[in-house]
């Protein structure tokens, strides 16, 4: 079981060249266990990012988003009480952006690995990560 970061998922269902070979092998391997973990979080961060004008997606975000929620493989954690406080109470020096944070505390809280290219989430010895 792994976790995927939000920019994991973007680049997994849209340009999955974008993932390092380590990444798409967790990923393919993940799949077929049918154990690929997105936080809630994740949706809300890319309703932001797309508001922002940071991301575009090739259809609707609506229509993407129930895409990728159909997929039998996806689950999405929700951010419960758990996973929101352990997101404010991370252990060492962590940076201040939420939904990194809640994705940090949701891989920990679960205990999988987290799929990221996030050089600040790497350095961070707190979570392991896979890239």
């Amino acid at each position: 079981m792994i976790i995927l970061d939000t920019h994991v998922l973007v680049w997994w269902a849209s340009n999955p060249e974008k993932l390092s070979p380590k990444a798409q092998k967790a990923l393919t391997t993940e799949i077929k266990k049918g154990s690929l973990l997105v936080s809630s979080i994740s949706i809300w961060e890319i309703y932001m990012l797309i508001e922002k004008d940071r991301l575009k997606l090739s259809m609707n975000t609506e229509s993407w988003v129930e895409k990728i929620r159909n997929l039998p493989y996806i689950q999405f954690v929700p951010v419960d009480n758990t996973i929101a406080a352990k997101s404010v109470m991370l252990p060492g020096l962590f940076h201040k952006d939420p939904a990194d944070r809640i994705i940090v505390a949701t891989a920990r809280e679960k205990g999988i690995p987290l799929v990221t290219n996030d050089d600040r989430i790497k350095k961070y010895p707190h979570v392991q990560t896979v890239w």
